[in-house]
């Protein structure tokens, strides 16, 4: 395969294209906002840094305190609830079997 030849109209028109975008942007200005990403760092000084891994540090740890009692709220019931509850759904077995039996029909 081979190469095109150049242009030189061609490379002129994309010059002047390129010219151009260039001109509008220096019109536009600079943006009025940046994704975060793409702005330039600022450093930190060790005392942001340490107060910053302070914040996640207890961040983290109320996190976890928060799982250990979620946890602990999920613990078995007494077992009398248990067993009133066991009766409670024989109860509504035995009604739903009722229900949809011709019982009633007799």
């Amino acid at each position: 395969m081979t190469t095109p030849s150049e242009d030189p109209r061609i490379e002129a028109a994309a010059a002047r294209l390129k010219e151009a975008a260039h001109e509008r942007a220096d019109a536009y200005g600079p943006p009025l906002w940046e994704p975060i990403w793409k702005r330039p760092r600022t450093p930190k000084s060790q005392a942001q840094k340490k107060q910053e891994l302070r914040k996640q540090r207890r961040r983290l740890q109320a996190a976890g305190r928060r799982r250990f009692f979620a946890g602990q709220s999920r613990r078995p019931r007494p077992r009398q609830n248990r067993i009133g509850s066991a009766a409670a759904r024989r109860d509504a077995r035995a009604l739903s079997r009722l229900r949809h039996s011709n019982a009633w029909l007799g």
